[in-house]
């Protein structure tokens, strides 16, 4: 069994990597942060996941937006400008001579307390802001077999609850998610919104295929996904029909081909979904996802050069 799309080949080279912690390029042992930090503490912060391709940390602008909306909406003061922290990110991939196959984690907390306690005015210093970039690729096997998903019973929320448009530290009920998912014996939890439409994964978004029509969930209820986005952008580029839609598992079982998108594997097929094999299951029954793939990686490939061209 996997871990998700989030699997990887190990290599050695991450021993050796800087990591970028408040302004410093430190050796990934020495980069530690304080028991009182608020990110321990509460999980009180926001992240993303870049993935770099020819150095440079693909669709990035689109990144730095949703990192900094999250942070405005939580009060919380980065502490840097959209062109220092980009500068930040390139200096860290500088001092450690990465091109390819890197995956950056850009996690930003509200900072060090005075006392383990939720009030975001005990807090006694500027936001923790960390730059880890590790080489990462893709399990090969994960892109080959696909995943199989199980329909957890944890929900994704209603915005009043706890807004899943925050890519915020706080993912425990992904987390609870992802523990019923691989219990079961699945790959990946397939999570529904408070409604019992499809909703997103725990790590991912999802789609499915049906009659030459490509169909995701409304978005009520998801992250606001750049790969997802993409996908979303390919498809008119494509002219393929797609829609952002409420939909149930009975249209998800009777699918043609079913496939979840994010920034560190990009397009993944789904093999099955609570034990129904679908055409994905076999590379022959992939014919959206290969002509989805091949587009999500021209548009890889032109955001990169016009970042080089910058």
């Amino acid at each position: 069994m996997t871990h998700g799309t989030h699997d990887y080949v190990d290599d050695p080279r991450n021993a050796a990597i800087q990591v970028w912690l408040n302004g410093e390029l430190k050796p990934r042992e020495q980069a530690t942060v304080s028991v009182l930090d608020s990110g321990f503490v509460l999980g009180d912060g926001v992240w993303e996941g870049l993935r770099v391709v020819g150095g440079h940390p693909v669709f990035l602008d689109e990144h730095l937006d949703r990192l900094y909306e999250g942070a405005r909406a939580l009060l919380l003061n980065i502490g840097l400008t959209r062109e220092a922290l980009t500068d930040a990110i390139y200096q860290t991939l500088s001092s450690n001579q990465m091109q390819d196959g890197v995956h950056i984690r850009l996690m930003v907390t509200r900072g060090l307390k005075r006392t383990p306690y939720q009030d975001p005015r005990v807090c006694v210093g500027p936001a923790t802001v960390v730059i880890l970039p590790e080489y990462k690729t893709p399990l090969p096997a994960t892109l080959e077999t696909g995943l199989r998903l199980f329909t957890v019973h944890v929900r994704r929320g209603y915005p009043d609850v706890q807004d899943p448009k925050l890519n915020s530290h706080s993912k425990l009920n992904c987390i609870t998610a992802c523990i019923q998912a691989y219990t079961a014996g699945a790959d990946e939890a397939l999570m529904l919104d408070p409604h019992g439409f499809v909703a997103t994964c725990n790590s991912t978004h999802f789609f499915i295929v049906r009659r030459g029509e490509v169909w995701t969930s409304s978005g009520e209820y998801c992250l606001g996904g750049i790969t997802r986005s993409k996908v979303l952008t390919a498809c008119r580029e494509l002219g393929i029909p797609a829609f952002e839609k409420r939909f149930s598992l009975t249209d998800v079982y009777g699918a043609d081909e079913a496939f979840v998108t994010g920034t560190f594997a990009g397009l993944v097929p789904v093999c099955a979904v609570d034990g129904r094999q679908l055409g994905s299951a076999t590379p022959a029954g992939r014919a959206m996802i290969a002509r989805l793939q091949q587009g999500y990686r021209d548009l890889v490939q032109r955001d990169v050069k016009q970042r080089g061209a910058a």
